[in-house]
């Protein structure tokens, strides 16, 4: 038997599907323009002709380094029409992760946003020699994509179909060492789809602001809206004074938020002033919540919230805690991370991956077919995330009796700041590289704005060394301001371990001893 017979749809057939459908609805907007879903299938068989006269054919890889607009969500839709394999990069991340994923993931083409990214692309690109490198609205350095639309023979609006090949290689920092691949083919993708659509209690009358960005959570929404003839309204940035009046204006039914991004929402006073108005559903994720701050946002928006629990190896839907479960009646809700969704097997697990006994905390493990399929060319660290036949996602938790999962700590050497993932280690070598440090330990501490700060434990190498200021800039400039330490302590030594290493334990205890839990 063909094993075909068993491949599901792609995402290219369903970005198809869904231009081909609703006709001359509002489809995609942003503050420059909207397009109708005629207008994206047209637009989507451009792009497709200018990436084949550029050499592009099914497999090639392509890239965008873009903030949330029209023409990024056209030009990945018309890559994935085509079978193109897919990386996006990380809005916040510096020039070097950058460089670095592109080039492991063997990028052919490489796609700059010229209104947010042309020095950071110029960069970038400087570093790939030999990559080909576009842009929209056209570069010194990176030709128009329109440009080249326009010259080229339009595609057919038709995906291609068949094959089992990666489509996306999304780049997530490791805990130690450089950024991994995680590969996921179309089956983690469609399967990601679908639960979406089930389980987060989206209206049926979908308008999405999109003001996260759409390389990473706010992708998982596209064609949830797309599908269902819905209009996906685009942002460059989160405007905090804009958001409330944008919800009425736009008639907004539907978005995702980090809970960083719900706590300014609440220190302003347009929400209870106005409300959320006709928004029904309000997805959020990425990081821990404040049970606290959760239910003051209950008050202030209604019971409107979905939580979703994920990572990039299992996307966003590893458990669902839906709206009924945000009730104020029962605060201890508020504290979990919901139920396991209906695609995904959910175990707690010890280091030998045995189930450990009700009620005690163990590693969230998970499986089906919403896991990735590995990292890029790392099968030792796939392996050590896979082996066994469970996901080991480095989370540590606990079941309850009715089975909803409660996180409690984390197993990783791993800061959610903002809900974005900081990863210790780098910026301890940019530190431990500094003439006036003798050696740093970074840890994450509760915060109140955003969820878990920075801070950096610093022994100096001369005892009246205590320029927090310079030190915090020296990672800023290194490693991008999502790096930088909120605060800087200096101490005369630090706790270690029997083996003389900084022992991360002890030290994050002093800031954790009053929390519920050791994430926030």
């Amino acid at each position: 038997m063909n094993d075909d017979i068993h491949l599901s749809s792609t995402l290219g057939e369903l970005f198809v599907r869904a231009a081909r459908r609703f006709g001359d609805r509002v489809a995609l907007s942003d503050d420059h323009g909207s397009m109708t879903y005629r207008e994206m299938g047209e637009h989507m068989r451009r792009y497709a002709g200018a990436y084949l006269a550029a050499g592009m054919k099914q497999g090639s890889a392509f890239s965008l380094l873009s903030a949330n607009r029209v023409e990024a969500v056209v030009a990945l839709a018309a890559g994935l029409m085509l079978g193109l394999r897919y990386t996006p990069l990380h809005p916040k991340a510096n020039v070097e992760d950058h460089a670095f994923a592109l080039q492991d993931a063997n990028i052919d083409l490489f796609i700059v946003d010229d209104r947010h990214f042309a020095q950071h692309g110029r960069d970038v690109a400087a570093q790939c020699p030999g990559m080909r490198t576009m842009s929209f609205g056209g570069l010194d350095y990176a030709p128009s994509i329109e440009a080249a639309a326009e010259a080229a023979e339009p595609a057919p609006l038709q995906a291609v179909t068949g094959g089992d090949t990666p489509a996306f290689v999304v780049y997530t920092g490791g805990t130690t060492g450089r950024p991994k691949g995680v590969v996921h083919k179309n089956r983690s993708l469609v399967t990601n789809l679908l639960l979406q659509t089930s389980e987060c209690e989206l209206p049926q009358e979908m308008r999405f602001l999109a003001v996260t960005p759409i390389s990473h959570a706010s992708f998982l929404f596209i064609l949830p809206t797309l599908l269902r003839g819905g209009e996906l309204v685009l942002r460059a940035k989160f405007d905090p004074a804009r958001f409330v009046d944008e919800l009425h204006t736009h008639r907004i039914t539907a978005t995702f938020l980090v809970p960083t991004m719900i706590y300014v929402l609440l220190d302003r006073p347009e929400i209870w002033e106005r409300g959320a108005g006709p928004l029904q559903t309000l997805v959020y994720g990425a990081s821990p919540m404040s049970p606290a701050k959760l239910a003051k946002a209950i008050e202030a928006f209604g019971q409107i919230f979905v939580q979703v629990y994920g990572q990039i190896e299992c996307p966003n839907i590893i458990s669902v805690l839906g709206k009924a479960d945000h009730d104020l009646t029962r605060p201890h809700m508020l504290m979990s991370c919901g139920f396991p969704s209906a695609a995904t097997s959910v175990a707690l697990m010890d280091d030998n991956l045995d189930p450990v006994p009700p009620g005690e905390i163990g590693e969230i493990c998970a499986r089906g077919p919403l896991v990735m399929e590995g990292y890029w060319n790392r099968p030792d660290a796939t392996e050590e995330a896979m082996g066994g036949g469970w996901l080991r996602t480095g989370d540590m938790g606990r079941m309850d009796e009715n089975g909803y999962l409660f996180i409690e700590d984390r197993k990783k050497d791993l800061i959610i700041s903002g809900g974005f993932n900081v990863i210790p280690r780098d910026i301890e070598e940019v530190l431990n590289r500094h003439p006036e440090v003798s050696i740093a330990a970074v840890v994450a501490t509760p915060d109140e704005k955003w969820g878990e700060a920075v801070l950096a434990v610093v022994v100096p190498q001369r005892g009246d060394f205590a320029d927090a200021a310079a030190l915090i800039a020296c990672v800023r400039d290194a490693k991008g301001a999502l790096c930088a330490p909120k605060r800087v302590e200096f101490v005369t030594e630090l706790p270690l371990t029997p083996l003389g290493k900084p022992d991360k334990k002890a030290l994050r205890a002093r800031y954790w001893a009053s929390a519920e839990r050791a994430v926030n």
